[in-house]
């Protein structure tokens, strides 16, 4: 639910340590949650450079189970995560912001408390890919990265995207 990409930073990498940083927190929820937006592209995809044209990192985008969600805002709040207000609170009962800082990096995590198909990659679970598709023009901004326009070619195909170096390539 971030604001839009800027165009002008596409072709520039993430901040290697804030990746690294949020990864970790990310393989500790990983047992509650699954992963959707750029970080479920991420996961999906071979070992990449990350640049900001492939995919978006500005913040985590997750679902939990509503059965789990209590087990999540506990582990969450043992891990230091605080509850952030946004303008989606007053119309949303399914929504929910946490963040943290870790190292001098901001941690956001955007969690929504739903159930969704997902699949498993490797030890993670992210929102299917179809179905992550289908999210982009509501709950997810960034529709023009490489992995969400190549991950669309090669559904369009049938070709599952997960593992594809097209998720990661842009074309020529």
């Amino acid at each position: 639910m971030g604001d839009p990409r800027n165009p002008k930073r596409a072709e520039e990498a993430w901040n290697a340590e804030r990746l690294r940083i949020s990864e970790a927190e990310l393989r500790a929820l990983a047992p509650l949650v699954t992963f959707s937006g750029g970080w479920a592209w991420h996961f999906m995809a071979p070992p990449h450079e990350e640049l900001k044209i492939d995919h978006d990192h500005k913040d985590v985008d997750l679902f939990v189970a509503p059965e789990r969600f209590a087990e999540l805002v506990q582990l969450l709040t043992t891990r230091g995560f605080a509850r952030i207000w946004t303008r989606f609170d007053a119309t949303s009962t399914n929504f929910y912001r946490y963040a943290k800082y870790l190292e001098g990096a901001k941690v956001i995590l955007d969690v929504f408390v739903r159930n969704v198909p997902s699949v498993q990659v490797g030890e993670l679970r992210v929102v299917d890919p179809a179905t992550l598709l289908t999210f982009y023009g509501d709950i997810h901004s960034t529709d023009d990265c490489v992995s969400v326009l190549a991950a669309r070619t090669l559904l369009s195909r049938g070709i599952s995207p997960i593992g594809r170096k097209e998720l990661v390539t842009r074309p020529r």
